[in-house]
């Protein structure tokens, strides 16, 4: 392959700040953006629309075939499709279509994989929940007839479920007239959040891309799966599906292990045999002694070492450092000062994450977003003014600037905000309606304040390290101390959304260069195909058997302890609720966590570190090691050894396709396993 980038470029992430740059803590953000924009563009650089014919047939098949699957599987094993839907649909169609000799463009492909990914995706991944908004309808039915929600079933809603003893709960049916108030609400509320998430998620990257111009890094999978995929229709020899088709073997090994024998083992023995531990090792019950309340694991996830490869060096490196010094530096300090008062020796690590998320990390991480979100609107507002009076800007773009043939134009945000705006305030007026006692001051500050600003820090960090970011807890928080003691309002559709994500999802679609009104398109297409699709798949499964039961291990072993958990959060605004929860937020450590961070910042803009090495130490301090070691270790290997073998750029154009062909291969094999499960299933007589 020949290389498209100068040798300044071709050091990436290893140059340092050099003095043509405005902002010098920039040149890391702008290197890294760069690259990614000239590896994705493939030999093709101009913007195509990629709703077409084909993308509909492949809506169509997702919605008939991968739905179920989704569904099966969120109950078998507490988790969707994901990848495998995406992946195997468009291998599927891009095989069929280059053997008909009408090959797919790489617009037609990326496509499929956004509405593949949409159909399929988990609604609730603590619950399994997969295959549309008529899963949440299933956890209703079901939470109001279990014990755990005994003592307050006469109080939920009518918008959420039918009342025990009716009909339509005992006969398992949607079309019983018990339904239809629930699936109208459910209906409304789908369309309402599908008219705030467009325009919100087109803002959002418009201010963190066209604007900031933050590179995204992840955002350059997708493009590149899709960019391989089309080249090995269309040509004979592609060094894109070469290193696709690695990454594609690769993956069907390790997914061979790590989740097709679990499934496997699952649905013949009714116990999973895990080779690999998921999620992570965990070496707690050695290190406990030397190490109190540290979360000391690691996860075998071989797609964590893969990710290593692409995310910037930088940020890994800061990210780890942030890990390793918070949790397990500081905590066991905290520990033995007496703030992490809830943790015991005996504690595992997921238990000893949460314990010390309500001791400090849940105040602390507060500070931290509020301090990412200041920077954020500090530079953008910055960037903004001075583009407004013609200033030099830098490696900063501007709000009147958008590229030629992406299928928007300058002035659009504008009439997105206003869409965004209407959908909102119509949503607050529909929660109002449905909880008419609820604070409509209260709604208007989650809708118009918190949403915005919760979905900019995140947009920011997903621009930055492709991580999110979020503030916990806050409804459950404000709720309590509004006073109100009504249950209905943990069932009401609240006008509070993280939208972060979707600026990555847009970035994306940029990156193959497929015009923005393709997504529209698709979204038009996915909604009834989401709606008719969840209806089906979920009457049938729910009429054959009971769910939770024994024929759905997960959701028979999970939803239990789920719903023990969900009726304590029902009931912390009542009298006698936990108040356990408002000690939860320390004024104090809110605000050491934000004045740390601003003040990283500061002497790191001094230093001259760049900007990534900053947002991956705010990101690492709260996560787990278990994760950031293998990053890391992916990313040192990327860096010292596959680097120096393959040259810089090379191997900076590799990694985005191997971990996207990998993505391919885990994806292929785990729907191969979940087949064979459907099957045994399917064959097996079912109880009645």
């Amino acid at each position: 392959m020949d290389d498209k980038h100068s040798s300044s470029e071709e050091h990436g992430s290893e140059d340092v700040a050099t003095p043509q740059h405005k902002d010098h803590q920039d040149h890391s953000v702008q290197d890294a953006r760069d690259f990614i924009e000239a590896e994705s563009q493939g030999d093709d650089s101009a913007f195509d629309e990629g709703f077409t014919g084909k993308t509909i047939l492949g809506s169509i098949f997702v919605s008939l075939i991968m739905t179920a699957g989704a569904i099966y599987l969120g109950l078998v094993a507490g988790s969707g499709l994901g990848a495998a839907s995406q992946w195997v649909t468009i291998v599927l169609f891009a095989e069929i279509a280059r053997r008909s000799f009408l090959p797919l463009k790489r617009q037609e492909i990326f496509l499929l994989y956004y509405v593949a990914g949409g159909l399929a995706a988990v609604a609730g991944a603590d619950r399994g929940i997969s295959g549309g908004p008529f899963g949440w309808l299933i956890w209703n039915q079901y939470y109001i007839q279990s014990p755990q929600a005994a003592s307050i079933a006469k109080e939920i809603p009518w918008f959420s479920t039918p009342k025990p003893g009716s009909a339509a709960l005992d006969h398992r049916s949607f079309l019983h007239p018990d339904w239809w108030g629930p699936i109208g609400v459910m209906m409304l509320h789908q369309t309402l959040e599908r008219l705030s998430w467009l325009p919100a998620g087109y803002i959002l990257f418009r201010a963190t891309s066209d604007v900031e111009r933050l590179p995204f890094p992840l955002a350059s999978v997708a493009a590149s799966g899709a960019t391989a995929l089309a080249e090995a229709g269309s040509k004979e020899d592609s060094w894109r599906w070469r290193i696709f088709s690695t990454g594609t073997v690769v993956g069907l090994i390790f997914g061979g292990v790590y989740t097709a024998i679990p499934i496997l083992t699952g649905t013949m023995f009714g116990k999973p045999v895990m080779l690999i531990p998921i999620p992570f090792i965990d070496f707690m019950a050695s290190t406990e002694t030397i190490l109190p309340a540290a979360p000391v694991g690691y996860s075998g996830d071989l797609g964590k070492i893969l990710t290593g490869f692409v995310l910037p060096f930088e940020m890994v490196v800061a990210s780890f450092v942030s890990s390793i010094v918070c949790q397990m530096g500081l905590n066991p300090f905290l520990y033995r000062q007496g703030v992490l008062k809830q943790w015991h020796p005996g504690t595992e690590s997921i238990e000893t994450r949460v314990v010390n998320h309500f001791d400090f990390w849940l105040s602390a991480g507060m500070g931290i977003q509020i301090a990412i979100a200041i920077i954020g609107l500090y530079i953008i507002i910055k960037g903004s003014i001075e583009a407004s009076r013609g200033l030099k800007r830098g490696t900063r773009g501007a709000w009147h600037e958008v590229p030629a043939g992406r299928g928007d134009k300058a002035g659009w945000w504008k009439i997105a905000l206003g869409i965004w705006l209407l959908a909102t305030l119509g949503y607050i007026a529909f929660t109002h309606y449905l909880i008419p006692d609820f604070p409509v001051m209260l709604l208007l500050g989650y809708g118009l304040l918190l949403t915005p600003l919760n979905s900019y820090v995140a947009a920011r960090m997903f621009g930055l390290t492709s991580q999110d970011a979020q503030f916990p807890f806050v409804k459950e928080l404000t709720v309590m101390e509004s006073g109100y003691k009504k249950i209905d309002c943990w069932f009401a559709p609240m006008p509070i959304h993280d939208y972060g994500s979707l600026a990555q999802r847009f970035r994306e679609v940029e990156l193959t260069k497929t015009k923005f009104t393709s997504i529209l398109k698709a979204e038009l297409l996915m909604f009834p195909l989401i709606m008719l699709g969840g209806f089906m798949y979920w009457s049938f499964i729910w009429g054959t058997s009971q769910i939770p039961s024994s024929q759905y291990p997960f959701a028979q072993r999970m939803w239990p302890l789920i719903a023990s958990q969900q009726a304590i959060w029902n009931q912390i605004n009542k009298s006698g609720g936990a108040a356990w929860v408002l000690e939860s937020i320390k004024p104090l450590y809110i605000a050491g966590g934000g004045a740390i961070t601003l003040a990283l910042y500061g002497v790191m803009y001094v230093a001259k570190i760049p900007m990534l090495a900053f947002y991956g130490a705010a990101g690492g301090a709260n996560a787990l090691p278990a994760d950031t070691i293998p990053t890391f270790v992916g990313a040192c290997l990327g860096k010292y050894y596959f680097a120096k073998r393959y040259g810089v750029t090379k191997w900076r154009n590799y990694a985005p396709v191997l971990l996207a062909g990998f993505a391919c291969g885990t994806g292929l094999i785990s729907m191969a396993a979940i087949a064979l499960a459907l099957i045994a299933k399917a064959v097996q007589p079912l109880p009645f």
